[in-house]
Parts: C-alpha cells; structure tokens; sequence
C-alpha cells in the first residue's frame, strides 16, 4: 500500500439494516441515497451483501455484483470487494428474523481520512471505536422528555 493509499483510509464501518418479511418497500431510494454518498465523497463502499434468512433459519448471501439488477448502483459496483467470509455472513444474519431480508453495507468514512491519517503520523492508534444505535438516542430523549413533562 501507498503512503497516497493510506493517507486516504479513514475509519470502516458496517451496517446490517434488516427488513422483516411482509415489511419490505424496496422503492429505490435506499439506492440512490448510497450512490449520493458515495459521489459526495462522504463514503467508499467496500462491500454490499444482501442476506436473505429463510423460514427454515438457513442464509442466502448474495454479492451486489452477482445481481443482474443493479440499476443505479452499477455507479459503484467497480468499487466492491468481497470482504466477508461465511463465518462473518452467520454472525451478521444470527439476529434476523425468519422470512427477511438484510442488507449489508461495508464502507470507508472518507470524511474522517484527513483526521486518521494525521492521527496515524502523529503516532496514534486507534485502540477502540463503537457505534450509539438511533433507538438508544431517540430512547434517551423520550425518557427525558417524560421527566421533564413534556
């Protein structure tokens, strides 16, 4: 790798956004919203899986690029790597509920590149990062606007 190389890696995340059977409304702007982020320069997505938990509690995983489908994300297919082992597809798909279907969304945050790369020249490391999930946060609201009666 490059010093240009890792001077743009910044922190990489995931998401598994799951869509329980009965529950799925799949319009296209999940799409179109990816691609925009990716064009801003905001993300590089690295991987896309599509996880599909049959009723039976078996897994399909399917590659973003094995979709003939791809519409508006043929703009970043050439970017996508298979990243993920099976071992990793079970462990993302053990909470899904039968009969739905996950995506699975691997990506660089190009916009922290700047900061790690400095940090990384500084002699930083990162030794822990985590994610507050939505539901907790609005959850904190919510309770804290019951105590303040509201």
């Amino acid at each position: 790798m490059t010093a240009t190389s890792i001077d743009e890696l910044g922190p990489v995340d995931f998401v598994v956004v799951e869509f329980p059977a009965g529950e799925q409304n799949f319009s296209g702007e999940m799409a179109r919203e990816l691609v925009n982020l990716v064009e801003a320069g905001t993300i590089r997505v690295i991987d896309v899986l599509i996880l599909t938990k049959n009723d039976d509690g078996t897994v399909d995983a399917t590659e973003l690029a094995d979709r003939p489908e791809l519409g508006i994300l043929e703009t970043i297919e050439a970017q996508l790597a298979e990243l993920l082992a099976a071992g990793d597809v079970e462990k993302l798909a053990a909470d899904m509920a039968p009969g739905s279907v996950a995506g699975v969304l691997i990506y660089v945050n190009l916009w922290a590149a700047p900061f790690a790369s400095a940090a990384r020249r500084a002699g930083g490391r990162l030794v822990a990062d985590g994610r507050i999930p939505i539901q907790a946060i609005i959850a904190s609201i919510e309770a804290a606007d019951e105590s303040a009666g509201l």
